[in-house]
C-alpha cells in the first residue's frame, strides 16, 4: 500500500472535507468535497459510489477520525483519516 502522502496525490481518490459548510467556505483543500461529519450516516450510498480510496479531513484530526470510524463501521474499508487540514496541506505540496 501506499503511504498517505502518495494516496492523496493519486488521481481517483477523494478529498472528503467532513467539516461542516461555514468551515469548508473559509478554507479547504482544492477538489475537496464537502460532507460534515454529522451528515455521514445519511451518505453512505455516496461514498459506495466512489469506488475508489477516500481520505477525510477536518481541522485537527478529530472529527476525522470520527468519520474514519462511521465508514468503516458501514463497511467501507478504503478510508483514510488525513487529519486536520494543516496535516493535508503537507500532504498535497
Amino acid at each position: 500500500m501506499s503511504t498517505l502522502k502518495e494516496l492523496v496525490k493519486t488521481p481517483g481518490t477523494v478529498i472528503v472535507d467532513v467539516r461542516s459548510p461555514m468551515e469548508f467556505a473559509m478554507e479547504h483543500i482544492p477538489g475537496a468535497i464537502n460532507i460534515p461529519v454529522d451528515q455521514i450516516p445519511y451518505k453512505t450510498a455516496e461514498f459506495k459510489a466512489f469506488n475508489s480510496p477516500v481520505v477525510v479531513y477536518c481541522r485537527s484530526g478529530a472529527r476525522s477520525s470520527m468519520a474514519q470510524g462511521l465508514l468503516m463501521q458501514s463497511g467501507i474499508t478504503n478510508v483514510y483519516n488525513g487529519g486536520g487540514i494543516a496535516d493535508m496541506h503537507y500532504l498535497i505540496n
